[in-house]
């Protein structure tokens, strides 16, 4: 084992002192002061080249807290973008958009976590405008995730609360819920990292549901748990911890009912799922 880690740190280290002379000998970079610069010299392309020497030492200054404050959006103010891209404004004045999915029909359902709501968005053919939109569902806890299942020819929109999740019956087009929330998964914990994702495996057959850390590094995880870390372990899976802690930090795994409740995937402080590759066929975020 020894051995072999010393192989990796001899390809290893070569390669990271190629890869920081390249940069270094890039005029593209920035380095030095300027590689400290703030959002108005970010554009596609800029990069950046700190080496421990810009650094100060630690502790050099005090801790400060500088938050930022709202300010009026310019006119002109749009994101800077590749040669070939466009950005273009679909709606604005939602409190708290955190997570946008597209319904097989092409609607744009966002979650307005702080609102309690999902939106819905129908856009005009070749533009950004849209032609229609509503509050799809409303009296919600902190949503975040959506996902339309079965995928191809959707029956129900899922909406994952900070506590719970919830589907709502659906047909291709609706652009409100014809009914009330059903209820998925009855509790999940809350607190923390309160963002819950979802996303359903490719064959459709599980629920994949991330439920992010209660803090940073399992400060207040508490005693060990009865019987000692070795019984724990036996009993769980690998990586999976107790207290407050407690199926966080995990990808949690269901049925499409909210059934059979299981811990697919630990050590992840904050999970957010991605669309399965095009090329794959498959979520490489995904446990497998």
């Amino acid at each position: 084992m020894e051995q072999r880690l010393k192989q990796i740190a001899t390809l290893t280290l070569p390669f990271l002192l190629a890869a920081t002379v390249a940069l270094a000998q890039d005029a593209s970079v920035l380095k030095g002061e300027a590689a400290f610069g703030d959002w108005r010299a970010d554009q596609p392309g800029v990069r950046r080249l700190i080496v421990p020497d810009d650094l100060q030492a630690p502790f050099a200054t005090d801790s400060a807290s500088n938050g930022a404050d709202r300010a009026a959006m310019p006119p002109d103010a749009g994101p800077k973008l590749p040669p070939g891209f466009a950005a273009e404004m679909i709606a604005s004045g939602i409190r708290n958009p955190r997570a946008l999915r597209i319904a097989p029909n092409g609607d744009i359902f966002v979650a307005d976590s702080r609102a309690n709501q999902i939106r819905v968005y129908r856009l005009d053919e070749g533009s950004a405008k849209p032609v229609e939109q509503a509050v799809f569902a409303s009296g919600l806890r902190q949503p975040y995730g959506i996902a339309f299942y079965p995928a191809d020819k959707p029956e129900w929109a899922y909406v994952a609360n900070s506590g719970s999740v919830v589907r709502f019956a659906y047909k291709s087009g609706d652009l409100e819920a014809s009914g009330d929330a059903e209820v998925v998964v009855k509790r999940l914990p809350g607190g923390g990292h309160w963002t819950r994702d979802i996303t359903f495996s490719p064959d459709g057959k599980t629920l994949y549901v991330s439920v992010g850390s209660a803090s940073n590094v399992a400060e207040g995880i508490g005693e060990q748990p009865s019987g000692g870390i070795e019984a724990w372990a036996e009993r769980q899976p690998l990586g999976a911890l107790w207290g407050n802690e407690e199926n966080r930090a995990a990808v949690l795994a269901f049925d499409p009912d909210g059934g059979n409740e299981r811990i697919a995937a630990t050590g992840l402080r904050n999970w957010t799922p991605r669309k399965t590759s095009p090329l794959t066929a498959r979520d490489d975020s995904l446990p497998r």
